[in-house]
């Protein structure tokens, strides 16, 4: 059944391109500095995100990020056509989506990819991530301590496959850059050893309880673009990946604090301080009121220096995605996942 997109939107709504910060990619190509998410985790209807991504466009957001895990790209597709019918340029639009782990054997990426251009009725993607760097995959439902017979850890050379495989995409004109995604500085290390083509972008958990400074700097220096997911601290992420001492961050003293001054919401605040900083953050909403309010803060009234200054001190290197799903057999913890054990 085909999606209904009339909104009534109000002109004053629609924010102006020019007032949306952006940041420059290493080849020249231009990213907006604050994009939409599409992850529900089965909160709501396939339908619902095609809506949200329908209206996102309409009021001015021009960067959606898509994976082929989230199930959704077919009714993504038919707001992005819907959108261009409506006058908004497919040169204007940022889209990206993600390979998932069971598709990382070479024979398997390109066609996965052109699977994920079908649904979104494109004919090429902005970025193309891997989305994790494991072929590990788990049952739906997993629980913390379930374990998947064939997961295991990282192998750079069975990486450097796909990779390659993203790098032809890029020969082929399918894609225009390619990011990685749920990655460490020593796995970065050794792609950026062995690639042709370089990441232009890194997609991780960032957010003011887990700023992740050393990653970032380090990606800033490399002139891969810093991408943040859960850019709110994931509050409804799955119980597997809740944890007795996680951080809950739009209750951090220091954002309520900020937010009642400024007399917006907790959640802005962590947008406003993402897009300041320097990361993309791609805060997901089905909400009208949210992500508009979302797009909004990053056009006025910012955070002071000493604001921006508070929220960094107040990092409590907390991971919420601690990733226990794609664990293996023998490891120890999550840590295992990030070079930390």
């Amino acid at each position: 059944m085909a999606i209904d997109f009339t909104m009534n939107i109000p002109e004053t709504d629609i924010i102006p391109q020019e007032r949306i910060p952006q940041r420059k990619l290493y080849t020249g190509a231009m990213m907006p500095a604050v994009g939409l998410g599409t992850f529900n985790n089965d909160r709501f209807s396939f339908e619902d995100i095609g809506r949200a991504v329908y209206g996102a466009l309409r009021i001015g957001y021009r960067l959606i990020d898509c994976a082929a895990a989230y199930r959704n790209e077919k009714e993504i597709g038919e707001a992005l056509a819907q959108a261009q019918k409506d006058g908004i340029s497919r040169e204007s639009m940022f889209i990206t989506s993600k390979l998932w782990n069971d598709k990382h054997r070479p024979e398997d990426v390109i066609p996965t990819l052109k699977q994920t251009l079908r649904d979104l009725q494109l004919d090429y993607l902005d970025a193309y991530y891997i989305h994790w760097p494991f072929r590990n995959t788990h049952a739906p439902g997993a629980q913390k301590d379930d374990r998947h017979p064939d997961s295991r850890p990282y192998c750079h050379e069975l990486y450097m496959e796909t990779y390659r495989e993203l790098e032809k995409a890029v020969d082929m004109g399918l894609i225009r850059h390619i990011g990685t995604s749920n990655m460490t500085r020593v796995k970065l290390e050794q792609v950026l050893r062995d690639a042709r083509i370089r990441p232009a972008m890194n997609q991780m958990e960032m957010h003011p309880s887990f700023a992740q400074p050393e990653l970032f700097r380090y990606l800033m220096e490399e002139h891969i673009q810093p991408v943040a997911f859960s850019p709110l601290g994931s509050p409804t992420r799955p119980e597997r990946d809740r944890d007795e001492t996680d951080v809950p961050v739009l209750q951090q003293p220091v954002i309520v604090e900020i937010a009642k001054k400024h007399g917006i919401h907790p959640a802005v605040v962590c947008v406003k301080w993402a897009t300041q900083r320097g990361q993309v953050p791609i805060p997901f909403s089905v909400y009208y009121n949210e992500y508009h309010s979302n797009l909004k803060s990053v056009t006025e009234d910012p955070l002071t220096e000493e604001e921006m200054q508070q929220i960094n001190e107040a990092d409590s290197n907390c991971r919420l995605i601690k990733g226990v799903v794609f664990l293996w057999e023998g490891a120890k913890s999550w840590k295992a996942l990030w070079d930390e054990e």
